[in-house]
């Protein structure tokens, strides 16, 4: 079945000096779709949370944006969303915020902290599939990537249920997790930092997995 989905995307007010959002966009938009999705990508962020009734899937690849915050009618219809079931995607630096919505740790689980939160520099990264863990990564590998790669993540309210990780200096970090929120079904992918990371196909067939679990679709 297919299912509609819209790509919050980094550009313009949403845009920062480090991240190729509208380019990780486009390889977002191209796996969605190849995974069923009627893609809709929107730089307008703020505007677009103000309605999403026509949504299944929203993917999160936008940085925080302007410090105000959004609209009344954004955090309602954003509520109303993850209400009523509707699924999430954040990536990258769209897992530990959206558009000035200070509450979107309890969405994804998961805070940047300032000297604490990090990653290592970009480069070839080995990630490791916590199998059994969840339908997601069913048959799944582990697998190389050239990515930037999160450490020190603060878990809100408790660690999250991790699908992919990686190790630091003995230290192993999740990568990608789920979570449910009510009825709201939520991945967080925080790969993807730039082009090369979806140049992995085992990243890409992950990615437009977790895009129909949370879309409430069959995965297979």
């Amino acid at each position: 079945m297919s299912f509609a989905a819209v790509i919050l995307s980094g550009g313009g007010a949403f845009g920062d000096p480090w991240h190729p959002l509208a380019e990780t966009s486009r390889c977002l938009a191209d796996i969605v779709t190849a995974a069923g999705g009627h893609v809709e990508v929107d730089e307008n962020v703020t505007d677009r949370l103000d309605d999403l009734d026509d949504v299944d899937l929203i993917v999160v690849n936008a940085a925080v944006g302007p410090t105000r915050p959004p609209s009344p009618d954004g955090n309602a219809g954003l509520r109303a969303y993850l209400a009523r079931g509707g699924g999430v995607l954040a990536v990258h630096v769209g897992v530990c915020g959206l558009a000035g919505v200070d509450w979107w740790s309890e969405v994804t689980g998961a805070r940047w902290i300032d000297g604490l939160s990090g990653h290592p520099p970009l480069g070839p990264s080995a990630v490791s599939v916590v199998r059994g863990s969840h339908p997601i990564v069913d048959g799944a590998v582990d697998f190389d990537v050239v990515d930037e790669r999160y450490t020190g993540l603060a878990w809100v309210p408790s660690a999250p249920m991790a699908l992919l990780e990686h190790e630091l200096d003995g230290v192993r970090h999740p990568l990608m997790w789920v979570r449910s929120l009510g009825e709201a079904r939520i991945v967080s992918d925080a790969l993807g930092h730039d082009a090369e990371s979806y140049e992995s196909a085992h990243h890409v067939a992950l990615i437009a997995r977790a895009a129909r679990w949370a879309a409430g679709q069959p995965v297979a």
